[in-house]
């Protein structure tokens, strides 16, 4: 489960497999599927009957035969039949555009939410460019197999059977012979070649995900690109995949040529000897004109549909090869799950117990060793410590974005891992270090910790995280778009946002890690008070690294890799004379020097 699974190989079982897992999306459906087919065999009735009725007409206009009234019957019951086939044609197309883009639609919105709810370690590997390639794909192909099934093969194989089943009951065996053998021949060298060929298919895709990713990477780094001034190494890096796909691409095409020049060569063979074989027929009088005619029309309408059958079947091989992709995803486990019996937290009033919680993303490198520390409620208690200590892992754990390898986390006495992830995750708010926004207004952004919450609200909490002036001054005010991942705005703007939706939340814990970290000494300053506020009544976990920030809290704890090496408030920890004394001392010399400077 960490990271994303590759392209299963291409079998039939696997085939089956990705149709399997897209039948429940169609099941709700059924109504529409069932009378969209009954329309398909009525279309595909009233079309093989157009040739029987057109024999009719050639037999009567005989000059041996010649019955000027008798055809008008024939012409008005041909009209009709044309009339009928297009009209079934369509209301087949009707009924059935509800099912191809409502399952479309389910299908995308399944993936989107089984997204969510893989586990953070999955997202940490996952390739973003690549993933929303898949997806893109996968659901497009979801509407473009159905038309094909609906559209294409099911209707070949109806009016295959129809016109096999005239041919055989009123004209010579060999007729039914050669059709049903041209049509066997046919779809066995299709199908054989096809699989040999979706070889360049699924390189294409990979190489094309490929791309995608390394292109929307460079584009999310476009700062890191320029400040090193790799633009050329990008699109080195990027043409590189395309080359590889364009030699997928040219391979795939030149197989196809090679497959419809089959195809053509096998229908060839087929209209000939049948062809062959009613001319024949009607020079011996055992056929008449207008059987010559309904053979020949039975073999336009057989073997033009038949013609694409090929491409269809390409075509449909790699809409379920791309479907595959996507379903692979679906079939992956959350790490973090919630448990059978699971209960929705009882929050109460907050009180959070760290008891002898060891962790490791990797086992051969342990985070945490042996931590235990509560937080009473109300109360305030702070993190700090060298980078690498542990102190953001502790945010991860409350959260559980990863389960604890030993020990147990208890929020107001209850185990996390005995609760509900969203009622967990419900009772938490949180100021992260690193601050990523929606590409949407200032608005969206701050209302996303309460969706409906009013404008007064919304501009409530910025006036506490000390950005609402901010706001007003921009031309379009809280409708002022942040751009992507929030790089319209500064550092300190941005933790500002996300105080303030931390803030409207209101949830019963907050967590601040390192929430002033891109704030200058004034702004900090100035949003420090606001945070005391917000933490006011609330039990509060504050991972810091300036220890200015923290003086205020009721208990700190000092981390050390991974160990809990001290703890009491600042002045006890200066008294020790530990490391906590030490980064006090150093980051005082530090603040001294940048006032000097």
């Amino acid at each position: 489960m960490h990271s994303r699974q590759t392209e299963l190989p291409i079998t039939q079982g696997n085939d089956l497999k990705t149709l399997k897992t897209l039948a429940p999306f169609l099941w709700d459906y059924r109504g529409r599927v069932a009378i969209a087919l009954g329309s398909l065999v009525l279309a595909k009735v009233a079309n093989v009957g157009i040739p029987l009725v057109l024999k009719d007409i050639v037999d009567a206009l005989d000059a041996n035969n010649a019955q000027l009234v008798l055809p008008l019957a024939f012409l008005l019951a041909y009209g009709a039949l044309k009339l009928a086939s297009s009209l079934f044609n369509e209301l087949r197309d009707a009924i059935f555009s509800r099912v191809r883009h409502g399952a479309m639609r389910r299908v995308s919105t399944r993936v989107l939410d089984h997204l969510h709810r893989l586990s953070l370690r999955y997202h940490l590997d996952r390739k973003t460019g690549g993933i929303s390639r898949d997806m893109e794909r996968g659901a497009r192909s979801v509407s473009s197999m159905l038309n094909y099934m609906a559209f294409s093969i099911l209707p070949t194989l109806v009016e295959v059977t129809l016109i096999a089943g005239i041919l055989l009951k009123n004209y010579d065996p060999g007729f039914a012979l050669i059709t049903f053998g041209a049509v066997v021949v046919y779809v066995l060298f299709t199908f054989k070649i096809t699989e040999w060929r979706m070889k360049y298919r699924i390189r294409m895709n990979a190489t094309d995900s490929k791309a995608n990713t390394q292109a929307i990477d460079s584009l999310i780094n476009y700062e890191t690109v320029k400040y090193f001034g790799n633009e050329q190494h990008e699109l080195e890096r990027y043409n590189a995949s395309l080359e590889e796909w364009e030699d997928a691409a040219v391979k795939s095409q030149t197989s196809m040529s090679a497959l419809n020049v089959g195809q053509a060569g096998i229908i060839a063979i087929g209209v000939t000897l049948i062809m062959i074989l009613a001319a024949r027929g009607v020079v011996a009088g055992t056929l008449t004109i207008g059987d010559l005619v309904l053979i020949n029309a039975f073999l336009l309408q057989l073997f033009i549909p038949l013609n694409f059958l090929g491409i269809v079947y390409s075509q449909l091989k790699h809409a379920i090869a791309d479907m595959r992709a996507m379903f692979d995803v679906m079939e992956l486990q959350p790490e973090i799950q919630n448990r059978d019996d699971a209960i929705a937290l009882d929050v109460g009033k907050g009180e959070v117990r760290f008891d002898r919680v060891s962790f490791a993303y990797d086992p051969e490198r342990p985070i945490l060793h042996d931590v235990s520390f509560s937080i009473p409620a109300g109360h305030k208690i702070a993190v700090v410590g060298p980078s690498g200590a542990g102190k953001s892992t502790l945010a991860r754990l409350l959260f559980r974005f990863y389960d604890v390898d030993a020990g147990r986390i208890l929020v107001n006495g209850q185990d996390v891992r005995a609760v509900t992830q969203e009622s967990l995750r419900a009772a938490i708010g949180i100021v992260p270090q690193d601050t990523v926004l929606f590409n949407d207004s200032l608005r969206y952004n701050i209302a996303y910790a309460r969706h409906g919450a009013s404008q007064s609200d919304i501009e409530a909490a910025a006036r506490a995280a000390n950005i609402h002036t901010f706001i007003t001054r921009l031309p379009a005010g809280y409708d002022t778009v942040v751009g992507e991942r929030g790089l319209k705005l500064s550092g300190g703007e941005k933790q500002r946002v996300a105080i303030a939706r931390a803030i409207l939340k209101n949830p019963r814990i907050l967590v601040f890690d390192e929430a002033t970290s891109s704030l200058d000494s004034h702004s900090e300053q100035a949003i420090l008070e606001s945070l005391s506020t917000a933490a006011r009544d609330h039990t509060t976990l504050v991972i810091a690294h300036r220890l200015s920030t923290v003086v205020d809290a009721d208990t700190i704890l000092v981390m050390e890799h991974g160990r809990l090496i001290e703890q009491g408030n600042h002045q006890q920890l200066l008294a020790q004379e530990g490391l906590y004394s030490q980064l006090w001392e150093l980051q005082k010399q530090e603040a001294e020097q940048q006032a000097v400077s």
